[in-house]
């Protein structure tokens, strides 16, 4: 779609606008008749189209009614696009859009709702998880905004991570998981298809797939343990157990967000990967990451301290 917000097609859409509802107007006009066209014998003439044998359709004029209402729509139709964006990237007279509109609305909610969240703002994320019904309220903004990528279980799935684990490639602290519903992440493991040979990464696929205990072939993870060496622990550490600075993976346990198979890991050493977990500071209001940060939290941690 970013192939069509050049200036070139900016201008082509408008013109293609205009061009089609100056040609129904033209269009109206030149069919128009004042009269019927009569036979001689005084009839109505017919336009030559007959249906289930004796069903004619009459040459009568448009009536006067329908001309009008065609030629309104038509003149509200320019009026409209004179003050709302809709020819290219004409932003119309009113500088209206749905983005602004939309902002505008969220941050009316956002003050109306302020009072309901105030409370939660000062209490600890432990807390806040321990209050059932701020995990109610947490409960509802996870799945309004989360649930799209996570699950509305929050099981997560291929490329998107289990929330409900132990496992937390940022870090499971409560200022861990704010930070991140906040500013989102970017996280890129970069390719190796050039630095390394076909061999050398299924050497290396082996050898992590053998670091969390998955079966491998062990000629091959004793060869992959160098190119490791040589090439992983920059991110994933000496031990392979990660850095939540980074969002570089744990090899070492079970938790595989791409999946566990060779030809995963081979793809994935091969071609990298890009993740990408959206901030959230522009939809949702400080209140409100409070709430989401608490129930995150909780999905993970079974015994949340008590409210008070």
């Amino acid at each position: 779609m970013s192939d069509f917000l050049g200036a070139g097609w900016s201008t082509y859409i408008a013109l293609v606008t205009l061009a089609g509802i100056f040609w129904c107007i033209w269009l109206l006009f030149s069919v128009r008749k004042v009269k019927a066209i009569l036979k001689p014998d005084g009839e109505v003439s017919d336009t030559g189209h007959i249906w289930d044998g004796d069903l004619r359709e009459l040459n009568n004029p448009l009536p006067r009614w329908w001309m009008w209402m065609f030629l309104i729509s038509c003149i509200f139709a320019l009026v409209y696009l004179v003050l709302y964006p809709g020819l290219g990237s004409y932003p119309g007279v009113l500088g209206y859009s749905t983005d602004s509109a939309l902002m505008s609305s969220m941050t009316a909610a956002n003050d109306e709702l302020k009072p309901v969240y105030a409370k939660y703002v000062k209490m600890d994320i432990e807390q806040v998880a321990a209050d059932p019904k701020a995990r109610e309220m947490g409960q509802r903004l996870f799945l309004n905004s989360c649930s799209q990528c996570h699950g509305s279980d929050a099981g997560g799935a291929k490329g998107f991570p289990n929330l409900t684990d132990h496992d937390w490639l940022y870090g499971g602290a409560p200022e861990n998981i704010k930070t991140t519903i906040t500013n989102g992440r970017g996280g890129v493991m970069p390719p190796f298809g050039a630095a390394l040979d076909a061999n050398q990464v299924k050497d290396v696929a082996n050898y992590v797939r053998g670091l969390s205990g998955l079966p491998a072939d062990d000629l091959k993870a004793a060869r992959g343990a160098a190119v490791f060496k040589a090439n992983c622990i920059a991110c994933h550490g000496s031990d392979a157990k990660g850095n939540i600075a980074l969002g570089a993976p744990n090899l070492t346990d079970k938790t595989w967000l791409y999946g566990s198979t060779e030809a995963t890991i081979i793809e994935t050493v091969t071609k990298g990967r890009t993740a990408m977990m959206p901030a959230q500071d522009k939809v949702l209001s400080p209140e409100k990451i409070q709430l989401l940060t608490a129930y995150v939290w909780g999905l993970s941690n079974n015994k949340p301290a008590q409210a008070q």
